[in-house]
């Protein structure tokens, strides 16, 4: 039996994330963000807030910035960047799931990546690319 995905609750959450204030942010940091719920095998939010955590990866102004959904799955191979986070909890960026958020969806602040580990994701990123 296939999972049905409960597209009419994120249309609620999505009217109510779109009156939402601009929250500020910078490059490096993780937030949780209203991410929704999407199609096939794009990721998703989570619990009735549809909420993901994300890293941000590059800011283009207070509005939109790209970023990149995290996961506590482990993952390896060159689309996937392992990382330790809080309290060494791996973690695992979807690098080709990059893509642009509006700041509107931001909803916490959950930490920062290490710089030294930003500075690899990047490189992934380019090599991908």
């Amino acid at each position: 039996m296939r999972f049905m995905k409960d597209f009419d609750a994120w249309n609620r959450q999505k009217k109510h994330t779109e009156s939402q204030d601009r929250l500020f942010f910078q490059e490096r940091e993780i937030w949780f963000i209203r991410l929704g719920e999407n199609v096939g095998f794009e990721q998703c939010g989570k619990g009735s807030k549809f909420l993901r955590p994300i890293l941000v990866f590059k800011k283009f102004n207070n509005q939109v910035f790209w970023g990149i959904p995290l996961s506590k799955t482990k993952k390896r191979g060159k689309y996937y960047f392992p990382f330790q986070f809080k309290n060494n909890v791996e973690s695992c960026a979807i690098i080709t799931q990059l893509r642009l958020f509006d700041a509107k969806r931001l909803k916490y602040k959950h930490g920062m990546m290490r710089k030294n580990e930003f500075v690899s994701i990047k490189k992934a990123i380019q090599q991908l690319l």
